[in-house]
């Protein structure tokens, strides 16, 4: 599904095949400088957003580990060196043990003048800026002393941070932190994007990204398939163009929300008022009949009916296109049966809270092609027997699996949020921490419905559903900031960009 609103990402494995295509692509016969000839033109990307980011700097901290990504770091300090700048350049390891490319920029820092001073704990960061050239992609495992340690001076420096390719301690493939990873204010990246920049702790430690392909091209990564594709805001112009003059309300179908049990009626409303807000034709909502005057009280295009049971409901199902079904629903016998209900209707499902629990409890083993699952972290665990800080340390090991388990659509939600469908993994880094607030599962949920009773398919309507909910929230935030964000205040957002 990749398309011009995507761009891919890779694991560190893949990032280094293609790296070694980009060197071999640029050699003559003979020639072992090509290595360097890459780390240089890296140095030069990572020092130039430096110098965009921070121009006022006159002093730098450069902190080097022991491997290609510590080369870079001493390249950087000769650049910073020959424009004037006062470089502290700390290092981590022994340079005499330095092998390679990682040799030849130790070289070259020595050749600028300077002289790596041994880092212990305790030595003060003395620059404007501090570059962390400590770990890079091939990080395996926890962080370990000396490096647990430098890792804790940057982040107690309260000093800006510049990380070089990833933030040091950051898994590159999942985006969980080894231990302790560094919390970079700009991170620049080279020859391919990692997932593990978009996803999971990623956000509190990547900063700004800056992607620099450093001359890698597309023919050189043919045969890799990226693991997945970082989606962009254009994704939902692309797939939501202008409608027609002649359009009708019976051209944009009719969404179902099952849900609101007696005294949980909130999560439903939302659900149905986003469906409305977000283009769906018509919107009903099943829900306990105490919730009915609040729903028409709030939305009264929502045709909302009080139902005591799934002979109430059965009416409603028939007539949906697509039905969202969970939101409030609970999971005694008034949920359970209002679930079973929407599963043999053979229509596409949006399946949230509640109703993802009674999958747990009730059918393990269904599956189907029509669905869109829509679990947090926990509920992604209970749904593969995990907890959820399994889930965690490898998003995309489960989203995958759960994918594989249940058919559908999987959406796995939490920062970097996970897309995993037919055609591969999609990401989300759009959002920002006043989501963190009850009611936002609730109205995602009713987006999904509206984009698929709109025509789109469950794998691309969470693709989209997904961005359009994160910038309908940072649109809000930015107006107004992240506390106190409400789920209600995203369906007057998310309608500004669907029409933009």
């Amino acid at each position: 599904m990749s398309s011009h609103s995507s761009r891919s990402l890779y694991l560190a494995d893949q990032v280094r095949e293609i790296d070694r295509r980009v060197i071999a692509a640029s050699a003559e016969p003979g020639d072992e400088a090509a290595g360097f000839a890459l780390m240089r033109r890296a140095a030069r990307a990572a020092y130039a957003e430096l110098r965009r980011r921070w121009p006022e700097a006159r002093r730098l901290s450069v902190l080097c580990g022991a491997g290609n990504n510590a080369g870079d770091g001493y390249v950087i300090a000769a650049l910073a060196a020959g424009e004037g700048l006062a470089v502290q350049l700390l290092a981590v390891r022994e340079p005499e043990a330095l092998k390679g490319e990682a040799a030849l920029a130790h070289e070259t820092a020595t050749l600028a003048g300077l002289r790596a001073e041994p880092w212990r704990p305790g030595t003060p960061l003395n620059g404007d800026v501090v570059v962390d050239a400590l770990l890079g992609t091939g990080l395996g495992g926890e962080v370990r002393e000396p490096y647990a340690a430098a890792i804790d001076a940057i982040n107690d420096s309260g000093r800006p941070v510049l990380a070089v390719d990833i933030p040091s301690g950051l898994a590159a493939d999942s985006g969980a932190v080894l231990g302790r990873a560094v919390q970079a204010d700009l991170t620049v990246t080279f020859i391919a994007d990692k997932l593990g920049l978009h996803t999971g702790r990623a956000p509190d430690h990547v900063g700004e990204l800056m992607f620099r392909g450093l001359g890698s091209r597309a023919e050189a990564m043919r045969d890799l398939r990226p693991v997945a594709e970082l989606l962009e805001a254009a994704i939902v112009g692309e797939m939501l163009p202008p409608r027609p003059r002649s359009s009708h309300k019976g051209d944009f179908g009719h969404v179902l929300v099952l849900g609101g049990a007696p005294g949980f009626g909130g999560a439903a409303l939302l659900a149905s008022q986003t469906a409305a807000r977000l283009g769906a034709g018509k919107v009903s909502l099943a829900t306990a009949p105490e919730h009915v005057s609040a729903s028409l009280t709030r939305t009264p295009e929502v045709m909302a009916r009080g139902v005591r049971g799934v002979s109430d409901a059965r009416g409603l199902i028939e007539a949906a296109d697509v039905i969202v079904v969970g939101p409030g629903l609970g999971q005694d016998a008034w949920g359970q049966g209002l679930f079973q209900a929407a599963l043999e209707a053979g229509k596409p499902l949006v399946v949230d809270a509640d109703a993802l629990n009674l999958l747990v409890t009730h059918w393990p083993e269904v599956r189907r092609d029509d669905w869109i699952l829509t679990p947090h972290p926990g509920e992604a665990g209970r749904l593969l027997g995990l907890g959820g800080a399994e889930i965690q340390a490898d998003r995309l090991a489960a989203v995958r699996q759960l994918q594989a388990a249940r058919g559908g659509t999987v959406l796995l939600k939490g920062a970097g949020s996970l897309v995993a469908g037919p055609a591969g993994i999609g990401v989300c880094s759009y959002g920002n921490p006043g989501m963190a607030s009850g009611g936002m599962g609730d109205v995602l949920s009713g987006l999904l419905g509206a984009l698929v009773a709109q025509g789109l398919s469950p794998e691309t309507a969470a693709r989209v559903g997904v961005v359009l909910h994160a910038r309908a929230a940072d649109r809000a935030a930015d107006e107004h900031g992240e506390r106190g964000l409400l789920a209600g205040d995203l369906a007057s957002y998310a309608r500004i960009l669907v029409n933009g």
